[in-house]
């Protein structure tokens, strides 16, 4: 039989209401009567009931996290410095993988307020009239990390279209003038339209006329990597340098120049975009653009919870060399 309230005020000799207190972090007893009741709950082992204890206090100790791809590099980064500020706070984490497409989303959200969690994150999405409706009518606090929207809720993310501009002035610097670019998803006004604009506005300006056989388009994914390179093999097949939207892609396309005997960098370049884990561990190491994917995570919490008086955030970003990319310079 598992043990209730009821157990620990009789066996402390005090009322419900006190044990209620105490657990709730009100005031309205002494010091000797917190330290009884404290000594009789780990006796009796009982532990209290989250949703009964949130009732009380308005809180659940819980944050809710809308991610698109629970297994993708880039979403695990930020949900570890999520989850680990979450529990430096005491607060538990609960994830929600979402399609792409966003069509889990509103079923999430439902979910999470029902859950009387006390605030969401929304990773990576794009945030439709009909998602900002839920939020504002529900009344709960929402950062979004790696993505923006037209509506009155603060972000952290890097600025696309300018660490886009700067990977793909990384390769002009080293010499490089046939350039193609491994894209995200079209129409992603969040992540691929300013990275896509970055790309052609670099180019440009160095007076390098962008046609569409130099860009492909995937979905940030390893497998879509590789059918984006072997797009641009044949129909840019001059290319000496590719930047990918993403690590992931950007390993799919290092995976299939290997199988096609084609070596990076040597004949080919490769740069990718985040800056994950697997980005070190590729074969070449992969030169990337690094956002501080951990960070983010880490202080969308503290936006969540503590929130500053500037609650839009850009947050820088660097080129991470490592040995993809071959200096014609030098």
């Amino acid at each position: 039989m598992s043990i209730t309230i009821k157990d620990v005020a009789k066996q402390a000799n005090v009322s419900v209401a006190t044990v209620s207190r105490i657990l709730n972090n009100l005031s309205g007893y002494s010091d000797e009567t917190q330290q009884r009741v404290e000594k009789v709950i780990k006796e009796l082992g009982y532990q209290p009931n989250a949703v009964a204890r949130g009732l009380i206090n308005r809180k659940t100790k819980t944050i809710g996290v809308l991610v698109p791809n629970v297994s993708d590099l880039f979403a695990s980064e930020v949900l570890a410095g999520i989850e680990e500020q979450a529990h430096e706070f005491g607060y538990s984490v609960m994830i929600c993988k979402t399609d792409h497409d966003g069509k889990r989303t509103i079923s999430y959200l439902q979910t999470l307020f029902e859950k009387r969690v006390d605030g969401i994150i929304i990773v990576s999405e794009f945030i439709t009239l009909d998602y900002y409706k839920a939020i504002e009518t529900n009344n709960i606090p929402v950062v979004l990390v790696a993505t923006q929207s037209d509506y009155s809720l603060p972000f952290i993310k890097v600025d696309d279209y300018q660490a886009s501009y700067d990977a793909t002035t990384y390769l002009v610097k080293k010499g490089h003038s046939h350039i193609g670019m491994i894209a995200g998803t079209e129409n992603d006004v969040n992540s691929t339209t300013p990275r896509v604009k970055g790309f052609i506005d670099a180019l440009n300006d160095v007076e390098i006329t962008v046609t569409n056989e130099m860009i492909t388009y995937g979905d940030f994914t390893f497998k879509s990597g590789i059918e984006g390179m072997n797009n641009l093999l044949k129909s840019y097949p001059k290319v000496t340098a590719i930047f990918c939207a993403s690590d992931e892609m950007a390993v799919g396309a290092l995976s299939l120049l290997y199988k096609k005997g084609i070596r990076v960098p040597e004949s080919i370049s490769i740069i990718g975009y985040d800056n994950t884990a697997t980005a070190e561990k590729a074969i070449p190491p992969l030169t990337t653009v690094a956002q501080p994917l951990y960070k983010m995570g880490k202080d969308s919490i503290h936006l969540l919870l503590d929130p500053p008086l500037k609650v839009n955030q850009i947050y820088p970003h660097h080129i991470a060399e490592r040995d993809t990319v071959r200096s014609y310079n030098e």
